[in-house]
């Protein structure tokens, strides 16, 4: 396994729509195990594919990441869909394409998700609260939709001005602050 190189706002890939897979191959279960080590190593709770520069409906999560000595519950998901939706819950969310970037979004509290295992079997989670939103997070990357699609020009404007006097300067943009 391996740590991939976290592709970062406005990179395009994070704006396009991303392909179906196919075919569940030997290199399909080693990206999404290289995605699972990214994303502990950044640290965060999911990622999905254009995150790490493929345009494809890979993601990655586990909600237990974010708690000293929980159980891993790592979810590896392929084609993820959302099949119903329902209830409101508003949540802070961060974006690790958007380092230093925090925003109270509002999601749907409950979701149920189909999606394929890296084994190729159909799977169905029934999701609630926090494990919902990641779940509608990661999805949106698979459809180019980003965080940031919910500010103002303005604001988006200012971010990419302070990350790029960051990455002019040498700074490493995963230490920016919100």
């Amino acid at each position: 396994m391996a740590v991939l190189p976290i592709t970062l706002f406005p990179e395009p890939v994070l704006k396009q729509v991303a392909k179906p897979v196919a075919k569940i191959t030997d290199d399909i279960r080693k990206l999404l195990d290289d995605m699972a080590e990214t994303m502990y190593a950044a640290p965060g709770v999911g990622l999905a594919a254009p995150q790490v520069g493929v345009s494809q409906q890979l993601i990655v999560l586990d909600p237990s990441s974010n708690r000293e000595n929980a159980k891993p519950q790592l979810y590896q998901l392929v084609n993820p869909k959302i099949t119903f939706a329902e209830g409101e819950i508003e949540w802070e969310e961060g974006c690790l394409s958007i380092p230093g970037f925090l925003l109270p979004m509002t999601r749907n509290s409950h979701v149920i998700v189909e999606a394929i295992d890296r084994d190729g079997k159909d799977i169905t989670i029934d999701a609630d609260e926090f494990l919902a939103v990641i779940l509608q997070h990661e999805i949106d990357h698979l459809h180019g939709k980003l965080l940031i699609d919910n500010v103002s020009r303005l604001k988006r404007d200012l971010y990419l001005r302070r990350l790029k006097k960051i990455l002019k300067d040498g700074g490493d943009p995963t230490t920016m602050m919100g």
